[in-house]
């Protein structure tokens, strides 16, 4: 079962991106001569138009061949000069280009959105567990056992909303309406800044009220708005977390020993679906969204190298020579086959370890 779901999941996301792709140019009316589902030999072919649709023997993504997309090579004569890529406007190749990382980020909004939709939203309730001892909660007079529902106005269901308000109170007071038994209280609270550490280990120094949630789980039901919005939020937020541990791998804050590869991402697709098709499908999310940045990252190679270099084609108004481009490739496939060696020496030490 984990083989079969590794090789789904990594080839539908893979096979989505180009997609992307492949939808993009025949929206623009741009040549593509081949479709593949999945590398290798292939197994199976048709042609309809002027594309040959392939089924290939390694199930592992896909591929789309657009004619005119080496403007070094020559086409077939028998193509008008009108489908070719290389002939669009920059605009029309930047838009083919950046289709593959939004499908990925379309997929895993509608990947969260299926899950929100069906099982709810789940998180910490708002529930105190415990106040700590000289700190801006005790000396207000909040007390273990309150929950928390509303901060300044705006209703609160889960811990984490309760935390964001807090950290985002600079240090102003805010009103809590609070749940005690069967009572319903105002307190005003003043967070004070006290050092914690973060995710990635840092100490920093953020605004705190001195409590402890309860390990209390609740689940929301939500209608299918209610799941786009929050899927919306969930797909930024992976984004975003990737962003941010891009930066502190930059910083050195993240070591390179903790970059993970293909046999990480194996492993946890495997462990994922072991335990469920929820966990599963929240990962492939995930990774969709993370593959969709990956590929804007702007590496020669990578859409977001490509990106790159027709944006500098729209600025100079005159497309970067052939000889820089190719400079360019060679520097973006000797980056990626650092990062991918250093990413399975990460994999295989951790493997043995």
């Amino acid at each position: 079962m984990g083989a079969i779901a590794v090789v789904l999941v990594l080839g539908g996301l893979i096979f989505f991106h180009e997609l992307g792709h492949f939808l993009m140019a025949r929206v623009l009316g741009i040549g593509v001569k081949a479709f593949a589902l999945g590398f290798g030999p292939r197994l199976f072919s048709f042609t309809w138009g002027m594309t040959e649709y392939r089924l290939c023997a390694v199930p592992l993504g896909g591929y789309v061949m657009l004619a005119g997309e080496s403007p070094d090579n020559e086409e077939d004569p028998a193509i008008p000069k009108g489908l070719l890529f290389s002939a669009r406007p920059v605009w029309q190749r930047m838009a083919v280009v950046a289709a593959g990382p939004i499908a990925n980020f379309l997929l895993a909004w509608g990947l969260y959105w299926a899950l929100f939709a069906s099982q709810g939203q789940m998180g910490l309730a708002p529930v105190i567990e415990k106040v700590l001892p000289d700190t801006p909660a005790a000396r207000a007079g909040i007390a273990p056992g309150d929950t928390v529902l509303a901060v300044d106005g705006q209703s609160i269901i889960f811990w984490e909303e309760l935390t964001e308000r807090v950290q985002g109170s600079k240090g102003r007071t805010l009103v809590l309406e609070l749940k005690r038994g069967k009572e319903r209280l105002a307190l005003s609270v003043t967070p004070e800044m006290q050092p914690r550490k973060n995710i990635f280990g840092e100490t920093v120094a953020s605004p705190t009220m001195g409590v402890v949630a309860a390990k209390e789980i609740v689940t929301v039901e939500l209608n299918a708005a209610q799941s786009l919005k929050v899927s919306g939020k969930e797909t930024w937020r992976a984004v975003v977390n990737m962003v941010t541990a891009l930066i502190k791998m930059i910083e050195r804050v993240i070591p390179a020993d903790a970059i993970g590869g293909p046999i990480l991402i194996a492993q946890l697709i495997s462990r994922e679906a072991a335990g469920g098709m929820v966990g599963l499908i929240a990962l492939t999310a995930a990774l969709s969204a993370n593959l969709g940045f990956v590929n804007l990252l702007p590496i020669p190679v990578l859409d977001g190298g490509h990106l790159v270099i027709f944006g500098l084609e729209a600025v100079t108004r005159k497309p970067l020579s052939l000889r820089a481009r190719a400079m360019a490739i060679r520097v973006g496939i000797a980056m990626l086959a650092a990062l991918m060696l250093l990413a399975t020496y990460n994999d295989l030490r951790r493997l043995f370890q």
